[in-house]
């Protein structure tokens, strides 16, 4: 087993020193800045005993700033863990610290950030994906084993770990615990684990997963050994013409993603089908109405009177114009510009024509999906369009262009499928992944069938 994996350090322990995890984690960490906060958390017993794991900062970590990438919320200090957070403390994990991200996950490659951009490992003038890209980043740039708690909505999960080398999974929706997390849209919001291997992943999610009292959108179905991982054969492979064969691939990402489909011929049928709603003109419209509407909804707690950010009340006339100040200074501008677009798409008059529509397409959607996976085991498509850009060109697109990013990644959030992300090859000296794409609680069949990709690309 290759050294610096989960897997090494479960059987070689012995090997591994918290204290040396600690000081690379901080040397690296100055020159990429994909850490918020770090922190040695106490030791504990368990299973994973003294596995180092990082939490993206959207997720409460009880004493450590929790911010979600905000000035709305840069010194609030949660008086509780989420609940993924005490499952990993209580399997014997040990605690390191939030990694950076967009702010309030709005974003594709993390500069939306209202604290420090992280930048790539594989070449520090680029960026790492978002919104969990400290995330990804963290993986990659470190030589020790690292269990790396992400989130996604729009694939969050999917993006950082493909423009980062790394693999991530990003469950069923219900299948692992909001409770403790900030939330950017309550419908879409999946928390999910990013590792250097597939078994490091699965032994991530097998530990958070789970029905949960406190967050009743949890699956209260068993939750299988994922880390129990096997190759799989005689499969059927299924790729979605209308998110394979999008406008402006580049040209590596499409080679890569070829030779990945050739390598799978060896462990089954590979059969390109067409799938009209899963197309980016069908997905991106619906995943950005549903999402902005229910995120104005969520941040219009974020008033600067309970929590976060807050200015002297008696120097205003009256609260709108203390909130309006407050909100005005904290808030980004993506933060500002989803507030204004979800609250428009939500006004009488205009929700029945954008809102409800998108949740009736969003249901055909998942139609689609259940259809294809009636045919197939396993959906493939490339993880993102491109490699991880440089973070000027990053920072110099258009609102509708960053979004366009997204085409890959959006419908299976949609469809709340889960997702796993595996690198694939490299394109410029940069990663790209291979997106795997399962039914629903299909982890287990979707995790085997990872690994045996993992395999392959090994051999």
């Amino acid at each position: 087993m290759e050294e610096g994996t989960v897997k090494d350090f479960i059987e070689n322990r012995e090997n591994y020193s918290n204290e040396d995890f600690l000081e690379e984690l901080k040397d690296k960490n100055s020159g990429l800045n994909f850490m918020r906060e770090i922190e040695e958390g106490e030791e504990n017993q368990g299973e994973l005993q003294n596995i180092p794991f990082i939490v993206k900062d959207a997720i409460c970590t009880e004493g450590t700033v929790t911010s979600a990438g905000s000035r709305m919320l840069e010194d609030y200090r949660p008086v509780f863990d989420a609940t993924v957070v005490e499952r990993l403390k209580e399997s014997g994990a040990q605690f390191f610290g939030k990694t950076n991200m967009d702010e309030f996950g709005f974003g594709t490659f993390s500069t939306n950030c209202a604290f420090e951009t992280p930048k790539n490992p594989h070449d520090n003038s680029r960026v790492v994906g978002g919104s969990s890209g400290g995330a990804g980043a963290a993986v990659a740039a470190l030589n020790y084993p690292v269990i790396s708690i992400g989130e996604s909505t729009g694939g969050s999960i999917t993006n950082p770990a493909a423009y980062n080398g790394v693999v991530g999974v990003t469950p069923t929706y219900g299948r692992v615990s909001r409770n403790g997390l900030v939330d950017y849209a309550n419908s879409l919001d999946k928390i999910g684990v990013l590792a250097k291997t597939v078994f490091g992943a699965a032994k991530g999610l097998e530990i958070i997963a789970g029905e949960d009292e406190k967050d009743q959108t949890t699956s209260e179905k068993p939750v299988p050994d994922y880390s129990n991982l096997n190759e799989r054969k005689n499969l059927k492979i299924g790729v979605p013409r209308e998110m394979a064969e999008i406008d402006g691939i580049q040209e590596g990402v499409k080679e890569n993603f070829e030779d990945s489909l050739e390598m799978l011929e060896d462990v089954g049928e590979v059969e390109y089908f067409d799938a009209p709603l899963l197309s980016a003109d069908v997905t991106l419209p619906a995943y950005y109405i549903l999402a902005m509407a229910e995120a104005s909804t969520n941040l219009a707690k974020m008033s600067g009177m309970r929590y976060g950010f807050e200015k002297d009340p008696e120097e205003f006339e009256d609260f709108n114009e203390y909130f309006s100040e407050v909100r005005s200074e904290a808030f980004g501008d993506e933060v500002k510009r989803r507030i204004l677009l979800g609250t428009y798409i939500r006004k009488a008059g205009y929700r029945d024509q954008y809102y409800i529509k998108a949740a009736k397409v969003r249901t055909k959607i998942i139609e689609e999906f259940k259809h294809a996976f009636e045919e197939y085991d396993v959906l493939v498509t490339p993880s993102m369009p491109n490699i991880a850009p440089e973070i000027e060109e990053a920072e110099s697109l258009t609102p509708a262009e960053m979004y366009a990013m997204d085409s890959m990644t959006v419908g299976p959030n949609l469809a709340g499928i889960p997702q796993v992300s595996v690198p694939n090859g490299k394109s410029n000296g940069m990663p790209t992944g291979l997106q795997l794409l399962g039914p629903h609680f299909g982890e287990e069949k979707l995790l085997n069938i990872a690994y045996t990709f993992e395999r392959l690309k090994s051999e």
